[in-house]
């Protein structure tokens, strides 16, 4: 099966609250064979 690549680049307006933006990228990076590139906080 051919592997495809979706990018996708979300904006959430949790300024720099770490806290909540770990637990964002926790529930995407907990998702089989998705694969988190960057975060810009």
């Amino acid at each position: 099966m051919e592997k495809k690549i979706l990018e996708c680049v979300p904006n959430f307006s949790e300024g720099r609250d770490m806290g909540i933006i770990g637990q964002i990228t926790g529930a995407i990076e907990s998702v089989e064979g998705v694969r988190l590139l960057d975060v810009d906080p």
